[in-house]
């Protein structure tokens, strides 16, 4: 059985940082691309960050360069998500997600999500 567990989600005001693991089971985790979607009240899922499997390489969403970098760890089989600078806008919960692709930056994309942890940044 897959399983995808987030934790580290939590509540900080503007300009803090949170970091974002995904714990993964039931699958070959090395093969597997990564990636972070997020989810606000009253808005569709959206693409955040991917990462690759083999050699890894990164694409991030325009609106979170240069402040949330993901990572994995193959041993650990976990991939994370470093958040700093953090806006209000990034109020959602975050979803991790697994997919034989590339890369995951589709919504329809993933064949494994996790249930998600709420972040909220206040003002």
């Amino acid at each position: 059985q897959v399983q995808l567990l987030e934790s580290g989600g939590g509540s900080v005001q503007a300009g803090g940082s949170l970091r974002l693991s995904c714990v993964v089971s039931g699958l070959t985790f090395s093969n597997y691309a990564m990636g972070w979607f997020r989810q606000a009240p009253g808005k569709a899922r959206e693409f955040v960050a991917t990462i690759s499997w083999g050699r890894p390489m990164t694409l991030y969403a325009d609106s979170v360069k240069g402040r949330l970098t993901i990572s994995r760890d193959n041993a650990e089989n976990t991939v994370y998500l470093q958040m700093n600078s953090l806006k209000p806008e990034d109020t959602a919960v975050y979803y991790c997600a697994a997919g034989t692709q590339g890369f995951v930056t589709r919504v329809n994309g993933p064949d494994y999500w996790g249930q998600g942890t709420q972040v909220t940044v206040s003002s």
